[in-house]
């Protein structure tokens, strides 16, 4: 399920840091029930040594304007918070609603309006054609000669790109505990880039940590439960960091 949510600056405009997700992260977060919140954050669901929170949220949108590391919206602002696990979403949804104030870092912003998303209806027939809400980051941890640790972040482009995703969305089901044979059911899987540029990458950093992403245009062939799960949970990694998230492109 996914919700749409509206806010509204209390001040003249609103402005935060263009690195910004871990404020996003803080309203998502704080506006939980306390032992969901701490539950979701401690824990969230296990596979072997990984641990999914299997929510996902996208960048503001709004009009902006951007200057000197800072972004400036124009009072009213939205994003889109998606998740497998309803419990998420109805917290989130009642606290914003019982307390139409929060805060977006230093900022006092008004709640507007937290609306239902309706779910896509897709042809799965067919590749589905999905646009990037916030960067999808596929990653692999190498060793270093002087034994330390490396992270490279794969591009669209190459072959390795859709083979991360698919691993990642297989051990998201197994978390899960599908009974299904996740492994045998992917097997056909892919997700390619459809218009993707080199001005799409998107280089983040998420208190202190780089992270590299991709937004643009994609294709991706799964089947329909697969889809879903990757839909409401996002597609990649670092999901619950804002990363992942994609709409249905019409």
């Amino acid at each position: 399920m996914r919700l749409r949510i509206s806010l509204c600056s209390k001040g003249s405009s609103l402005r935060v840091p263009v690195q910004y997700n871990h404020l996003l992260q803080g309203l998502i977060y704080t506006n939980l029930d306390r032992m969901l919140s701490e539950w979701l954050h401690e824990e969230g669901h296990a596979y072997g040594k990984r641990r999914f929170k299997l929510f996902t949220f996208s960048r503001l949108f709004g009009k902006r304007n951007t200057s000197k590391g800072q972004i400036e919206f124009e009072r009213s602002f939205h994003f889109y918070l998606s998740s497998v696990d309803d419990r998420i979403l109805g917290s989130l949804a009642e606290h914003l609603l019982k307390q139409p104030t929060v805060r977006l870092g230093n900022a006092k912003c008004q709640v507007q309006e937290v609306g239902v998303e309706p779910i896509p209806e897709i042809d799965f027939t067919r590749p589905i054609r999905v646009k990037a809400l916030s960067p999808i980051t596929a990653y692999r941890t190498l060793a270093t000669p002087d034994g330390g640790k490396k992270t490279y972040y794969y591009a669209p482009q190459e072959r390795e790109w859709s083979e991360a995703l698919i691993a990642n969305l297989g051990r998201k089901a197994k978390a899960l505990g599908w009974a299904a044979d996740v492994d045998k059911d992917l097997r056909e899987a892919r997700m390619s880039p459809y218009k993707v540029r080199s001005a799409d990458q998107r280089i983040l950093k998420f208190k202190g940590t780089v992270i590299k992403g991709w937004t643009g245009l994609y294709e991706v062939s799964l089947p329909e439960a697969f889809f879903r799960l990757a839909y409401d949970g996002g597609f990649g990694a670092k999901n619950a960091q804002g990363f992942g998230m994609v709409g249905v492109a019409r």
